[in-house]
C-alpha cells in the first residue's frame, strides 16, 4: 500500500518543526521592534552606542531568561551588545551549573569555621 510523502511522520514532523521556528522568528521580531522602540539603542552593560549599520549587534536580552515573558512596557528587556548578552548568559550558565541548586533553591550554608581553634593558638605560652 503506498502512502503519499505529505502524510508520512516524517514530513510531518519536518511541518511542525518549520512551523515552531515560523513562530519564535515572529515572536522574536515583535519584541526587538518594540523594544527598540521603548529604549535608546546603547548597551545595557558596556554603554557602547548604535546607529542603523551596526543595529544587528544590539540585542534584546530578557532578565528572567524567558523568552515567552513579554510584558508591553518591556519590563522584562534589556539592551545588550552581542558580546555582553553572551557574557550575561554564560554567568547564568555558570551561576546554575556552578552553585549546584535550581532557580528556587537556596546553596547550603558554609559550616567550616577557620578560626575555630585560634583562641588555643593564641594562648600560647609566650616562648617563640
Amino acid at each position: 500500500m503506498a502512502t503519499s510523502k505529505d502524510s508520512s511522520p516524517d514530513s510531518r514532523l519536518d511541518r511542525i518543526v518549520a512551523e515552531a521556528h515560523r513562530n519564535r522568528d515572529q515572536r522574536e521580531r515583535d519584541y526587538r521592534e518594540r523594544a527598540l522602540k521603548l529604549y535608546p539603542w546603547v548597551c545595557g552593560r558596556c554603554s557602547r552606542e548604535f546607529t542603523r549599520e551596526n543595529l544587528r549587534e544590539l540585542t534584546v536580552h530578557h532578565r528572567d531568561h524567558n523568552h515567552d515573558n513579554n510584558p508591553e512596557d518591556g519590563s522584562n528587556w534589556e539592551l545588550l551588545c552581542l558580546y555582553c548578552h553572551d557574557n550575561e548568559h554564560m554567568r547564568h550558565v555558570d551561576q546554575v551549573r556552578g552553585a549546584g541548586y535550581t532557580e528556587n533553591a537556596k546553596p547550603a550554608a558554609a559550616t567550616h569555621n577557620p578560626f575555630a581553634a585560634l583562641k588555643d593558638l593564641l594562648k600560647g605560652d609566650g616562648s617563640s
